[in-house]
C-alpha cells in the first residue's frame, strides 16, 4: 500500500516539478532535463503585452465570478435548505449539480448557439464570459454552503429563533450570515481557484480581448518552452495560493 502511494505521488508531483526546472532552464530541447539556467523566461512572461492583458482579464472575471457567487449562492442555498417538501429539495440539488455533470464542452457549445444570434450577440464579450464561470463555479459554492447548514445545525437554531418572536429578516441575517462566513470564505476561495484554472469554456467563450491567462497560456507551448513553463508555473502558484486560503478558511470554519 505504502509503494502505490508513493508511485502515485511521484507520479502527481514530479510534472509539477518538472515544470519549475524547465521554468530556470536556459535550453530544454529532446532531454529529459533542461540545460544551463536562467531567470528570463520569467521577465519575459511579466512583461509580454498578451499575458499581462490576460492576467488582467483574469483576475477581473475572478473577482466578478467570486462576486456574483456570494450574491447568488447564498439565497439559493438557504432556498434548497429551508425547502420544507423533501422531494423539492432533491430536484433543487439535482438542478444544481447538473453543471458539474454537463460536460463543460457541452455547456460552451450551447453558450455560442444561444448568445451568437442576432437576438443576443454577446458572445467574446467578457460579461457572458463571467456568467459561464458563474454557472460552472456555482455548484461548487452550493454544496460547501448546503454541507455546513445541516453541519451547524441552523434549522435547530432558527426555530428557536422563530418561537422565540425573530423574524425572517432577523434569522437570516442575525443567525445564518453569520454562521456561515466561513464557509462562504472557503467556497469563494475554491471558486477563485477554480475560475483562474477554468479553460474549456473560456477557450470558446472569449474573445480576442478576453481572453484569459489559460487561453494565452495554451499558446505558449506552441513557442519556447522554458516560457511556457515559466508562465505554467505562474498560474499554478495563483492556484495552490487559492487552495490554500481555501483550506485555511475551512479549518478556521470547523475549529471554530
Amino acid at each position: 500500500m505504502f509503494v502505490i502511494t508513493l508511485i502515485y505521488l511521484v507520479f502527481l508531483a514530479a510534472p509539477i516539478v518538472l515544470l519549475f526546472v524547465g521554468s530556470f532552464g536556459a535550453s530544454w530541447t529532446n532531454t529529459l532535463l533542461p540545460s544551463g539556467f536562467t531567470d528570463r523566461w520569467y521577465m519575459e512572461v511579466f512583461s509580454d503585452p498578451s499575458f499581462q492583458r490576460a492576467f488582467t482579464t483574469s483576475l477581473q472575471v475572478v473577482a466578478a465570478t467570486c462576486l456574483i457567487n456570494a450574491l447568488l449562492g447564498v439565497p439559493l442555498a438557504y432556498a434548497i435548505f429551508a425547502a420544507a417538501h423533501r422531494g423539492v429539495q432533491v430536484a433543487a440539488r439535482i438542478m444544481s449539480l447538473l453543471p458539474i455533470a454537463v460536460p463543460e464542452l457541452v455547456l460552451a457549445f450551447g453558450f455560442i448557439l444561444v448568445f451568437s444570434s442576432d437576438t443576443l450577440p454577446f458572445l467574446g464579450s467578457v460579461w457572458l464570459l463571467i456568467a459561464a464561470h458563474v454557472v460552472v463555479t456555482l455548484p461548487y459554492l452550493l454544496n460547501t454552503l448546503l454541507a455546513d447548514m445541516r453541519h451547524l445545525g441552523l434549522g435547530e437554531m432558527e426555530r428557536v429563533a422563530d418561537t422565540l418572536g425573530a423574524s425572517f429578516a432577523n434569522r437570516f441575517f442575525d443567525i445564518v450570515l453569520p454562521s456561515l462566513r466561513y464557509s462562504l470564505l472557503s467556497g469563494l476561495i475554491m471558486v477563485a481557484a477554480i475560475s483562474i484554472g477554468e479553460f474549456q469554456i473560456s477557450n470558446l467563450v472569449a474573445g480576442f480581448l478576453s481572453r484569459t491567462y489559460p487561453v494565452v497560456l495554451l499558446q505558449a507551448f506552441y513557442g519556447a518552452t522554458g516560457f511556457a513553463c515559466a508562465a505554467t508555473v505562474v498560474l499554478l502558484v495563483l492556484a495552490f495560493v487559492a487552495a490554500g486560503g481555501g483550506a485555511l478558511a475551512a479549518r478556521a470554519g470547523h475549529a471554530r
